[in-house]
């Protein structure tokens, strides 16, 4: 089959299934593989020997879909699975591809990660060798361009470009991440020259200048408003930046937002006119302004500060625009919109640092109680930490006054009487076992591996402080909250088998 010029040939049949899955021809003999890397490493190097994909190509790939995260086999917002983000929704079926093309189950697919390396460089090769691409060629990381912008599934070559391109700024910059189990892997920076072809560049964004314009689907959003604009409201994509955009141009995604936010540099597409209704958080489509932001809520690497930046000039402009109050009653997370199911931005979003950028206030709004770390806080002690502990001590009846912010002499107070009563030296400091016991405070249900909710985001919270080590506070009791669990029972001599019963309580609420 003669090869496709790049451009737009080589991006005809974007998001169908026209390769063949015997067209794919992988090498029989078992991939040499170095014994020093693990196992996510590992499986990079074997897809990558196999199936004839530049390993480098391939790491950077699934960096820029999910950071190197699996996500326990659950779906992105756009039905995407594994590192790899293999994609089963109706209009895009990559995950049945790979299973095709490798023989694994989409199960497998879904949650064994070597399977979902390994299907994400066979989906790769089906689109080089449709296209004609010889063996010499397929070492030339440059020529893989149209495939990567493919493999995206975006039928319009504006986010086909900017889907492609965010692997290439990834394989030119360089990468450092953290995979499954901690393992570490270094993608060296290196010299790029895609071969783009005539891929066409997005335009300007009509409302906001120094945004980028593709617009969602017509079926995704609804045109003009029923209500004035009166709020801003933060999302996390669950997925990445350029599939968040495909996915708003699917019909079928029924959902949308006026702007997407990159991770890596901060970079912003407007997809609905500010003067439309995106529909973005149900009650608060007629009057928010919604904004994504590319990541995962689990996963703080994804919140850059570059991220932070853009997006706080982006709100700010639009508070200045429609006359919006820049504090937290009105600029909000989706979890805080009436109605809504969603605990999106999550507990990883700074919302203090988010809101000193927007130039506003951090007041007006549900206060933050998770951190990754907690400070020891005393009198003369400000900030969101010490807004967390006013808060806490509130909420148990130990009057802290005002949640300000500010440590004086009325929380001071407070803080003694809570130590008092919870058998704690009473020096009115907030140190770790102070943390621990406020945060633990309320009910004691017994909790263990598959527990959800707010008790479990008590726990978690509490964890953080008494190990000094982050938890996330997401509410879902995983392998990671269970391990956090043993290792809190064999350091307080507790009884370890993982599970939060009376004991566990009882140590976390007395602040061992």
């Amino acid at each position: 089959m003669p090869r496709i010029p790049l451009g737009r040939a080589a991006l005809a049949g974007l998001g169908t299934l026209a390769v063949i899955a015997a067209a794919v021809q992988p090498v029989s003999a078992a991939p040499r593989t170095d014994r020093a890397e693990g196992p996510v490493a590992r499986a990079f190097s074997s897809a990558a020997a196999e199936y004839g994909v530049p390993r480098d190509l391939l790491i950077a790939l699934g960096y820029s879909e999910t950071h190197l995260d699996g996500h326990h086999g659950l779906p992105s917002q756009a039905g995407g699975y594994g590192v790899m983000h293999l994609v089963s929704n109706p209009d895009q079926h990559t995950l049945e591809l790979a299973s095709r093309l490798t023989g694994d189950t989409a199960r497998e697919l879904r949650t064994d990660t070597a399977a979902n390396i390994r299907g994400g460089a066979a989906v790769l090769r089906s689109y080089a060798d449709h296209a004609g691409l010889s063996a010499a060629e397929r070492h030339d990381t440059d020529t893989w361009y149209p495939f990567l912008a493919r493999y995206g599934g975006a039928t319009d070559p504006a986010t086909a470009k900017l889907y492609a391109d965010t692997v290439y700024t990834f394989l030119a910059q360089g990468v450092t991440a953290r995979a499954e189990g901690g393992e570490k892997l270094t993608l060296p920076a290196r010299e790029v020259a895609p071969e783009r072809g005539s891929l066409a560049p997005a335009a300007q964004s009509p409302d906001y200048p120094s945004a980028l314009w593709v617009p969602a689907n017509s079926a995704n959003y609804a045109v003009g408003r029923t209500a004035a604009i009166s709020k801003v409201v933060i999302h996390v994509t669950e997925g990445s930046y350029a599939g968040t955009i495909s996915w708003f141009q699917n019909p079928s995604a029924q959902v949308s937002a006026h702007y997407v936010v990159r991770s890596s540099d901060g970079q912003i597409t407007q997809m609905v006119r500010e003067k439309d209704t995106a529909w973005h958080a149900r009650s608060g489509n007629a009057t928010g302004v919604g904004i994504e932001h590319e990541g995962y809520i689990d996963n703080p690497s994804w919140f850059t500060d570059a991220m932070y930046r853009s997006s706080a000039a982006l709100t700010a402009s639009i508070c200045a625009r429609y006359g919006i109050p820049k504090d937290r009653a009105h600029i909000v997370g989706h979890s805080e919109v009436p109605g809504n199911d969603h605990t999106d931005p999550g507990p990883n979003w700074n919302w203090t640092y988010y809101m000193q950028l927007v130039g506003g206030s951090t007041g007006g709004g549900e206060v933050q109680l998770s951190f990754p770390s907690y400070d020891t806080l005393r009198s003369g002690s400000t900030g969101a930490q010490v807004s967390a502990a006013q808060s806490l001590l509130n909420a148990q009846g130990f009057d802290a006054g005002t949640v300000d912010g500010s440590f004086g002499t009325k929380t001071v107070s407070a803080v003694t009487a809570f130590q008092k009563a919870r058998g704690l030296g009473a020096d009115g400091v907030v140190g770790a076992r102070t943390w621990t016991a406020l945060l633990s405070a309320g009910s004691t249900p017994a909790l263990g591996q598959g527990s959800t909710g707010a008790a479990v985001q008590r726990l978690q919270r509490a964890l953080t402080a008494a190990l000094g080590r982050t938890i996330t506070a997401d509410g879902d009791f995983g392998s990671g909250t269970g391990q956090a669990v043993r290792d809190y029972q064999t350091s307080r001599s507790l009884g370890v088998d993982g599970q939060v019963g009376p004991a566990t309580w009882g140590a976390l609420q007395a602040g061992r």
